[in-house]
């Protein structure tokens, strides 16, 4: 497919990062440093479960010194990873003043995605419409993972790739950009998943409404700091809500 050179035009003071938190405290102050030496223009705005180590604090603290580009949702308890990132982007097309969010990322806020590679993603959001973080091309990869950890993770990118028929390589990760006009696409209302299968679910329903995709490497690395938000109940929701999004294409093309 041939692209038109620099089609979206990507203004850092138009990007919001979206990082959900559930007792993150100790990682906020590292998160938002390295992600302001990126850029000072960007935006970003934390959608927190409840948080019962200061985590909100934290945030509040940062907010005072950056009123207008870090902000603040907060739920009543801890609803979930999907959850808090449709609460997220919802709130994102909704603003216009003072500004208007022209792209969404998604994030985590234990510092296994590293802000650093915000700069490929900027890079290929000027001819893509979604750009995903991807631990399984060449040059990506993990950093202080077990083997059992490894599998299960590249076990379940594969087995959603060969379900859903998807040319992607990182179907489970969640560091991943998305144009506004993706997300305003996408029926969000509709999206049920978490964890693990919510990133599957959201990649197939952009993809099956023909958009263009580019998946960048990067190395994702296990927290330093905090408890692993990981279960089994996640791994398995995963596997068999993909079986359960099969039936997304029929209902597009009905």
């Amino acid at each position: 497919m041939n692209i038109t050179k620099d089609p979206f035009n990507v203004a850092l003071d138009s990007v919001l990062i979206v990082v959900p938190t559930y007792n993150e405290a100790v990682n906020i102050p590292t998160l938002l440093e390295k992600i302001f030496n990126i850029s000072n223009q960007l935006n970003v705005l934390f959608v927190d479960d409840n948080s019962q180590d200061g985590t909100v604090d934290q945030i509040k603290k940062f907010q005072t010194h950056r009123p207008t580009q870090i902000h603040l949702l907060q739920r009543p308890g801890k609803l979930g990873l999907g959850t808090a990132y449709i609460k997220g982007f919802k709130w994102a097309l909704e603003q216009t003043v003072p500004k208007k969010f022209q792209v969404m990322i998604e994030m985590d806020a234990d510092l296994s995605h590293d802000p650093f590679f915000l700069k490929a993603i900027f890079e290929e959001l000027k001819t893509h419409d979604a750009v995903l973080g991807s631990r399984y091309v060449p040059g990506g990869g993990t950093r202080n993972w077990g083997l059992i950890r490894k599998f299960i993770s590249r076990f379940g990118s594969l087995y959603a790739q060969i379900i859903l028929g998807l040319p992607l390589h990182d179907l489970t990760g969640g560091f991943n950009a998305w144009h506004r006009h993706v997300l305003e696409r996408i029926n969000l209302d509709d999206v049920r998943s978490e964890g693990y299968a919510f990133q599957i679910e959201l990649k197939y329903r952009a993809f099956l409404q023909g958009f263009r995709f580019k998946e960048v490497p990067i190395i994702f690395s296990d927290r330093f700091l905090g408890t692993s938000k990981m279960s089994h109940r996640i791994v398995i929701e995963a596997m068999y809500r993909v079986w359960l999004l099969r039936g997304l294409k029929a209902q597009l093309k009905s």
